[in-house]
């Protein structure tokens, strides 16, 4: 049962990765002694890497590894109760920090559109005005236009554990698995014919259960659910026949180098402009957000994506872990859910 203690007095601890929850375990005897009753913690739930204020959570169902460990958190919670202290606990439910793809939820829409198991968390705009956008996330990182940014090599593609990802500096953005055939069409065809029998027929068929994944734009519980197993499938799959075959993963590197063009050849990144225009995002300059943004941001922070808290099933997903640590007895007092009722602005 949560606990109905009134605070009398508080003192704001400010986490980040210079105070960590041993920095505030070392000065719970000092704020003990100044009469304080509760300490009132800023967000300690994963933010994005290098945040030095935690508001821009990227995810909700686990501490800030900048912060400290599961067993620093908790000895700092026991020497507390241990003084009858407690403490205010700060959460920001209705946005999230997209930055330096360290959200995984927005990296799962990124990659599979709507038929992500959290595109309902995200208030998105799947067909706006622009038709280049039905179906898709405009994404504006780019710090030139996009034309300019792929042929200075700005944006890379790089293969790693069954998974294609597209680089921009701290952004890795996924490729959506059934446009995985795309990476090998130019190269498959002749390598094939050298390469007979077990690995060459298990690579096709990656590919074609690739291929057959629920589309991107299925919105049913079902094609949901089945996409998100399956893609995983692939993935697993083609990271063991990669790992376990010298040549196809030769081929997988043959293929990657392909895709990231040669310098001063302009139509050596046709390839990989077409993965692109096939992903579930479209990448732009960010001074185009303005004009054509289709998420609903946190007042006109690109990197700060609006969530759906009216939603029942996001409210629960946001707040499960929270409330298992208030369930625990780790955080006594759960207050300051000050940002659901904030004034959001418009796109």
């Amino acid at each position: 049962m949560v606990s109905t203690r009134v605070p009398l007095s508080t003192y704001r601890l400010q986490f980040h990765r210079d105070f960590t929850f041993r920095d505030a375990h070392a000065v719970v005897d000092y704020l003990h002694d100044l009469g304080v009753s509760d300490c009132y913690a800023s967000s300690y739930l994963k933010a994005v890497p290098g945040s030095p204020h935690g508001y821009d959570g990227a995810d909700p169902t686990r501490l800030n590894p900048e912060i400290g460990t599961d067993e620093e958190y908790r000895a700092w919670i026991q020497a507390m109760a241990a003084r009858d202290m407690g403490h205010v606990m700060d959460l920001v439910p209705n946005h999230m920090g997209i930055a330096k793809s360290a959200n995984p939820w927005w990296l799962d829409v990124l990659e599979n559109g709507a038929c992500s198991r959290f595109a309902r968390f995200f208030d998105i705009e799947w067909h706006p005005v622009k038709d280049e956008l039905a179906d898709k996330v405009l994404i504006p990182i780019l710090g030139d236009q996009y034309g300019e940014a792929l042929e200075r090599q700005e944006l890379t593609l790089t293969y790693g554990d069954g998974a294609f990802i597209v680089r921009y500096y701290d952004e890795a953005l996924p490729v959506a698995p059934d446009t995985y055939a795309m990476i090998f069409e130019a190269h498959l065809d002749r390598w094939l014919p050298d390469h007979p029998g077990g690995d060459a027929d298990e690579l096709q068929s990656i590919l074609t259960a690739a291929r057959n994944l629920p589309a991107r734009s299925e919105r049913s519980p079902e094609e949901i659910a089945a996409r998100a197993r399956e893609k995983e499938v692939v993935k697993r799959r083609l990271a063991g026949l990669a790992d376990a075959s010298a040549d196809v993963r030769g081929l997988i590197d043959a293929c990657v180098r392909r895709m990231n063009g040669m310098p001063g050849q302009p139509r050596s990144f046709d390839a990989l402009d077409e993965l692109l225009n096939a992903q579930s995002y479209r990448l732009a300059h960010w001074r185009v957000a303005s004009e054509e943004i289709n998420y609903r941001r946190f007042f006109d922070v690109n990197q700060l994506a609006a969530l759906r808290m009216e939603d029942p099933a996001v409210f629960e997903n946001v707040h499960a872990f929270v409330f298992d640590l208030v369930e625990r007895g780790a955080a006594p007092l759960l207050a300051a859910i000050q940002a659901t009722l904030a004034p959001q602005s418009p796109r």
